[in-house]
């Protein structure tokens, strides 16, 4: 239900069964601030997806958590809702403490997930008054529209511009991504917040102002949502428009009937005026029609489900989707996947059907627990489901702006569907002190794990990304010495910031690889520290073929070419079709006179992987002169 307030002010999600107090207290109002500044400050920051913006965002959540439980006007008693996803997360830290094959991965996973449920108790606990909810819902309606505002400069203006300073991938040119990096995730966004803003604009007895507000918004959510032009955020809130109808309460059958086919036909006519009137909307079309769904995805679901039948109770682990979708990446798959652009089936991949019931199990009960919301809580409710249905293509929930984002508008569906009247008095003192003891374990675990975990891989991305790019460029990294010194000490200091790091491991290996070509004369010496940092690396994560290929490259370095060839054949049983291993295997083989036909053979594999590889295309000339 909503409490709508005198004088056309925006309404809010409001607890029928126990008036909210009339005045919210000042720790109230810092939570909400607090919360406002997170959302802002991670949604601007392309999503909050790298790592460096997540620092201030990890402070806040853990300064928000301080503020509820720290809060001596708290109530004393917890909604129920708010504990049905605490087994999944204790769950996720176990699996990323003993089953993740990558845990320094599988600990940035779990603080996304921590991330968004700790939001989600905040709100659902420690917001319980109209003007704090009226301000959160304003909040999220002005990030909207000013993601929409940068859609139409994207568009309009610079298409390659993104947040931070940064390009837009080409892959994405002609696509608005708004504050994201990501079409999709600006599409899900748009349809998340669009049903809300549509009630405000048409529903009835609204004032004048709710309304011009509402449907100013409601524009500027379109706008970004055409420009995302992302054909599965489209479908999503279609789909959501036509079923959420079938299940509204109030109504008889026929009119819910009515209602969703009007719903339908009403998505139609839209889609048939941007296919005729929107280019690229057509092309798209076009593009799905021709691909018979969809082309690249599936190869991604198949692995997912492939590692989730391997592994079917706990699943790989924690993070493992990526590195061990190597063992089943196809002939010819070239991307880099990260995730399986499907978080049912990366969850079922990483955590297995314990995890995958724990989490969406509880979310199910939740939307079934919630379906006869109303008002602007049931119009919110709708964009929830979009939501719940984009998640089959795509990967929101490792989107951190998304994650606190899907997390706060659900905690307020809750609130207004499942009002629970609060204990009457404060809490016992025993409560008290536990609440003060959480809050100091929360502030500790950041400030001295979370903080220095993303300032150390902010730094090792920020120094892989200059290296990365010189290659792309075809620059010879000979002639930028300063280049690769800066990121062999970037590397060094991630790994001391966060010893269990291990791709900042592999990167110094790396550098120093890359320092050999700079100083030759220091070429051994170098060879060893590669090797040894290598070493580290594998030791903290064995089935990542990259690791072994830079300790074999470091045992090359030091003429320790059996040993390194021991180490090029793991890497190929562990990524037995990509490019870049095969090609490392053969630039190793071409090292010894008696293996230039071997080593020829391993080159044409890797140009058969990619064609495009031009080191494989260098080195395979080179081998033909020979």
């Amino acid at each position: 239900m909503f409490a709508v307030p005198a004088g056309g002010r925006l309404p809010c999600f409001g607890m029928p069964a126990s008036p909210p107090p009339a005045r919210p207290s000042v720790w109230e109002w810092f939570r909400t601030v607090l919360l406002a500044a997170n959302l802002a400050w991670t949604t601007l920051s392309l999503g909050g997806f790298l790592p460096g913006t997540r620092v201030l965002m990890v402070v806040l959540t853990a300064a928000l958590l301080a503020a509820h439980f720290l809060d001596p006007e708290r109530g004393a008693r917890a909604h129920p809702a708010g504990w049905l996803f605490v087994p999944f997360l204790a769950y996720a830290a176990a699996n990323a403490a003993w089953v993740s094959p990558v845990p320094w991965l599988g600990w940035t996973d779990w603080l996304n997930w921590a991330q968004g449920i700790a939001i989600y108790w905040v709100v659902l606990n420690g917001l319980p008054s109209a003007p704090c909810r009226r301000a959160l819902v304003a909040v999220l309606g002005l990030l909207g529209v000013a993601a929409a505002a940068l859609a139409a400069y994207q568009h309009f203006v610079r298409p390659d511009w993104l947040m931070l300073g940064r390009t837009q991938a080409a892959q994405f040119l002609g696509r608005s991504t708004g504050s994201f990096g990501i079409p999709n995730s600006l599409g899900v966004f748009m349809a998340l917040l669009i049903p809300p803003a549509g009630w405000l604009t048409f529903a009835r007895g609204r004032s004048a102002n709710v309304r011009i507000l509402g449907g100013f918004a409601l524009a500027a959510l379109l706008l970004g949502f055409v420009l995302a032009i992302s054909r599965g955020a489209w479908l999503a809130l279609a789909a959501a428009l036509v079923l959420r109808p079938l299940f509204a309460p109030g109504h008889t059958l026929g009119r819910r009937l009515a209602a969703a086919v009007g719903a339908l036909a009403l998505a139609a006519a839209a889609a048939t005026v941007l296919y005729f009137s929107f280019p690229l909307m057509a092309v798209r079309v076009h593009q799905l029609v021709s691909d018979l769904g969809e082309r690249t995805r599936p190869i991604l679901w198949r692995g997912a489900w492939q590692l989730f039948r391997a592994h079917p109770v706990v699943g790989a682990g924690a993070g493992g989707f990526d590195p061990l979708f190597e063992a089943y990446r196809p002939f010819g798959y070239r991307d880099q996947p990260y995730y399986a652009h499907c978080d049912y089936l990366n969850t079922l991949a990483d955590y297995g059907a314990v995890g995958f019931l724990l989490f969406f199990g509880a979310g199910a009960g939740l939307a079934v627990r919630t379906a006869r919301a109303r008002g602007l809580a049931g119009a919110a409710y709708t964009g929830l489901l979009a939501f719940a249905l984009h998640l089959l293509v795509d990967f929101h929930l490792k989107i951190p702006a998304l994650a606190e984002i899907v997390a706060t508008v659900g905690a307020l569906v809750t609130a207004a569907a499942w009002p629970v009247a609060p204990a009457p008095g404060r809490p016992p003192a025993a409560a008290r002190l536990a609440a003060a003891a959480a809050a100091l374990v929360a502030l500790a675990l950041v400030f001295r794990g979370a903080v220095p975990k993303y300032q150390a891989e902010e730094l090792r991305r920020a120094a892989r990304e200059r290296i990365d790019n010189l290659a792309i460029a075809g620059e010879d990294v000979a002639r930028h010495p300063a280049v690769v010194a800066e990121a062999r000490n970037a590397f060094l200091r991630a790994a001391a910031l966060d010893p269990k790091n291990a791709q900042a491991w592999s990167d110094a290996a790396y550098a120093d690889s890359l320092q050999a070509l700079v100083t030759p004369g220091d070429t051994k010496r170098l060879g060893a520290a590669a090797a040894g940092e290598a070493q580290r690396a594998i030791a903290l994560s064995p089935v990542v073929a990259e690791f072994w290929v830079r300790q074999g490259v470091g045992l090359d370095m030091q003429g320790e070419w059996i040993r390194g060839g021991e180490c090029f054949l793991t890497a190929l049983r562990l990524a037995p079709r990509r490019a870049d291993v095969w090609y490392y295997e053969a630039y190793h083989l071409s090292l010894s006179p008696l293996q230039q036909g071997p080593a020829m053979a391993a080159a044409n594999v890797s140009l058969r992987l990619d064609p495009e590889f031009l080191l494989a295309q260098s080195l395979r000339q080179r081998l033909e002169t020979r």
